[in-house]
């Protein structure tokens, strides 16, 4: 709280102070009264009021300045006025108990909102679980009846992947509470996600290939299934018609980190787009041209790996390759194998 600006602020207050001891001047020399009574007197009034100053600035500034530290220091600023003590003066004490209400209305109307938000969230979980049954059923009947279903069964494959997609992104608002860290295998994990999509390898003769995942990572084993799943269909949907479509999955292993690389001979990212394609709903020149593209498998592989602690990253040459990878850190307490 500065000093000078204060002083600005009772300026007004400082010129009526002035303006009257020149009406007292007056109004003692017109009785007579000695110059240098007159002058005591001034000395007096106007040490009075230089106190009162003083001790007003100095009760403001205290109750300012930790206002202001608090709020830098804080993370969570809406908690300032728990962070704060009570003012002596009456102004202060006004401007803490609207503080108080307006922090009060603030976390009721935040409070509203995730039993909403809540609420909402349980709803499409159930949906989810609900429709993935029909569509599970469909399957299984296509399945049973390959020449007569094949293009209903890449149709409902489209549907199953939507819904997964939406049941993870729910998920991912709250991951915390879904996901369990311990030790996982990336070859099992792999071989799961590879037998989930074996009959759009097969109907689209793509080469899976797989080296080097004998290793485990601290991840969680679903959500790891769930995102190497998500790379792959997206390899899938990108292939080149003029070369034999491939996609190698190995892993290489460092000192300090595992790096889980999953790349395909595809068409490629466009440099342009490249630093963007796991921002939320972006589609770029691919998911215009080559594909329909929603925007939000990368965004949400990205959200999943953030939220398990692990760095995802994409090196692509345009009509050359795409290099999705997953980075696993070590822990110096767990030894991984």
């Amino acid at each position: 709280m500065s000093f000078r600006k204060f002083l600005a602020d009772k300026s007004v207050n400082i010129c009526i102070s002035l303006f009257a001891w020149l009406i007292i001047w007056n109004f003692l020399s017109a009785f007579h009264i000695k110059s240098w009574q007159i002058f005591i007197i001034g000395i007096i009034y106007f040490l009075a009021d230089i106190i009162k100053i003083l001790w007003e600035y100095l009760r403001r500034k205290k109750f300012y300045t930790d206002i202001i530290s608090n709020t830098e220091n804080l993370e969570k600023k809406y908690l300032i006025s728990a962070m704060t003590e009570p003012p002596e003066f009456y102004e202060g004490q006004i401007f803490y108990d609207v503080l108080c209400e307006t922090n009060k209305s603030m976390c009721d109307n935040v409070a509203e909102y995730r039993r909403h938000s809540t609420e909402f969230q349980e709803y499409i979980e159930l949906w989810v679980h609900e429709v993935k049954l029909p569509v599970a059923s469909l399957l299984l009947m296509c399945h049973n009846n390959p020449e007569t279903s094949e293009k209903y069964s890449e149709q409902l494959r489209r549907i199953d992947d939507c819904i997964e997609n939406v049941m993870y992104y729910v998920r991912s608002e709250n991951a915390e509470k879904d996901y369990l860290i311990k030790e996982v295998s990336l070859k099992r994990t792999f071989n799961a996600s590879a037998v989930k999509n074996r009959e759009e390898l097969q109907q689209r003769n793509i080469s899976l290939k797989a080296k080097n995942l004998d290793i485990t990572v601290m991840t969680d084993s679903k959500w790891l299934e769930y995102i190497i799943g998500q790379i792959i269909g997206n390899s899938m949907k990108y292939f080149s018609p003029g070369r034999e479509p491939e996609i190698d999955v190995y892993a290489v292993e460092n000192e300090d980190n595992v790096i889980l690389h999953i790349r395909d001979n595809g068409i490629g990212i466009p440099a342009h787009d490249l630093p963007y394609i796991f921002e939320k709903s972006y589609t770029g020149e691919n998911g215009r041209t080559h594909a329909k593209s929603t925007g939000m498998g990368l965004y949400i592989i990205k959200k999943l790996c953030v939220s398990l602690g692990h760095e995802v990253k994409a090196e692509s040459v345009q009509n050359e390759f795409t290099d999705i990878s997953i980075t696993f850190g070590k822990n110096d307490f767990i030894k991984i194998e």
